[in-house]
């Protein structure tokens, strides 16, 4: 398919870097809804597989039968519990943390121009839903 004239003069009309380049082109194509570039679409697929995953081995570590057998000493059964607590408390935090730390990125921003000014909204709900799974360990490591 062609590039109508007005793309092509809002693409490339300015001498700049590679990178201001795509980053033109990129919001061209999202006004237009023409193409989408294959890498965002690559890295969102990859975000929302990674959540998914990570979603599902929290919920296998939190509600996954403990295969201790009746002459395991108490504490050692305790200790195993213990460690598949740990470690659904951090494949349900690491996803909400990775986005905290997102916004720390040269260029970055939470919001893209066209939708308003610059701002991390994000933020609140990744602190929510990390803190949450914080507080959740806390409570059980009490039990």
């Amino acid at each position: 398919m062609a590039r109508p004239a007005f793309l092509e003069a809002a693409c490339f009309s300015e001498p700049m870097s590679a990178f201001h380049t795509n980053e033109r082109r990129l919001r061209a194509t999202a006004f237009t809804g023409l193409s989408v570039v294959p890498v965002v679409q690559f890295h969102g697929a990859q975000t929302i597989t990674l959540s998914v995953l990570l979603g599902l081995a929290r919920l296998y570590y939190t509600w996954r039968p403990s295969f201790v057998p009746p002459s395991t000493p108490p504490a050692l059964a305790r200790q195993r519990s213990q460690d598949s607590l740990r470690t659904a408390v951090f494949t349900g935090t690491v996803y909400w943390l990775a986005g905290l730390a997102s916004i720390l990125y040269p260029g970055t921003d939470g919001i893209d121009p066209e939708f308003g000014p610059s701002g991390f909204p994000q933020a609140r709900v990744f602190t929510v839903f990390a803190s949450l799974a914080v507080v959740g360990w806390l409570l059980e490591r009490r039990v």
